[in-house]
């Protein structure tokens, strides 16, 4: 019994640390798609921050004075980042009235190519950074008590390693999500952000500028895409890799439709992709019984699979908002 409780313990915490990501790129997607602005390019931003900070928290490390700050200064080197490929997106699809769907596409493009190029170029590692030290990583935290109530059964093995071990962006993460719900439903930039995603032109009309409320969801989707990089290179690993973020920003595109753009089912639904990706991990290297061992290449491509399945045979229908990738061209 309480192997079996450690067991199940471990893999929902290997769940909750594989959907931060996930949750960080829905949730930029979120504000950006309510707004009216498709952002396909969610994969490029997770992408270029996650080398963003690893750069940033690598060359800063080796420096006495800001080497504590390293990890810190690599979230805020993604964000910025993030936000500069936010208003690119920004630029080509609201400034000038472009295809959101191609704009998107672009910058994936460029932040596949540009990461391993400049990776190159700076550290000569084929694209990789250096590895950091913890001291310039999110390392894990321990809540008040884990340790003494770690022997505690049942209680114990949730606190001490479900609840409490995580690093300090996971915490954020989760609380991410009330916050959006808080700002979306609950403040007057909320409100005027789902109505330019529904009627621009009313919106329009009231005086209120729908070039700037779309730039600001971008703004804010490049803030929350500056984390989802973050925790992927300095948070979850200890350095970049190519191509790391491994369609993780697409999977999140999929999260965010299957919960029909709410913050508390963008939750859920990044939690369940989680564990589909944790129990495939599980899997990696168990017999079946009258198949035996089950190759590696389809363990990693369940996931991606069962995404598929869910979308396709549980989604139902899902109504994007009604003026989502159209340029808005002022009445006059």
């Amino acid at each position: 019994m309480e192997t079996t409780v450690t067991d199940l313990v471990l893999i929902l915490a290997s769940t909750v640390r594989l959907s931060v990501p996930l949750i960080f790129t829905a949730l930029a997607g979120l504000y950006a798609e309510r707004s009216g602005v498709f952002d396909i390019g969610l994969e490029g931003k997770m992408l270029f921050s996650a080398f963003a900070a690893a750069s940033m928290a690598a060359v800063v490390a080796q420096s006495p004075t800001f080497g504590p700050y390293a990890a810190w200064l690599g979230l805020a080197a993604a964000i910025a980042t993030s936000i500069l490929l936010s208003l690119l997106h920004g630029y080509a699809s609201i400034t000038q009235r472009g295809n959101q769907i191609i704009s998107g596409v672009a910058i994936n493009f460029i932040a596949s190519g540009l990461t391993i190029q400049l990776g190159n170029a700076w550290f000569g590692q084929g694209g990789r950074t250096p590895q950091l030290p913890n001291s310039a990583r999110f390392t894990e935290l321990t809540l008040p008590f884990a340790d003494a109530l770690r022997p505690v059964p049942i209680i114990g093995p949730i606190y001490a390693n479900l609840i409490s071990g995580h690093n300090i962006l996971v915490y954020i993460a989760f609380l991410a999500v009330p916050f959006t719900w808080w700002v979306l439903y609950r403040t007057r930039f909320g409100l005027r952000l789902r109505a330019v995603g529904e009627n621009p032109g009313a919106v329009d009309t009231a005086g209120i500028s729908v070039t700037w409320l779309r730039y600001r969801a971008l703004i804010c989707g490049g803030i929350l895409g500056g984390f989802a990089g973050t925790y992927l290179s300095i948070a979850q690993s200890a350095s970049f890799i190519r191509e790391m973020s491994a369609g993780k920003g697409f999977i999140a595109l999929a999260a965010l439709v299957f919960a029909k753009w709410r913050p508390v089912p963008v939750l859920f639904t990044c939690l369940l992709f989680g564990f589909l990706d944790a129990v495939a991990i599980r899997l990696q290297g168990t017999s079946i019984p009258g198949i035996g061992e089950v190759p590696v290449q389809f363990i990693q491509a369940l996931p991606y699979v069962l995404t598929v399945i869910l979308l396709a045979g549980f989604i139902g229908h899902a109504t994007p908002p009604k003026a989502g990738g159209v340029p808005y061209v002022k009445e006059r």
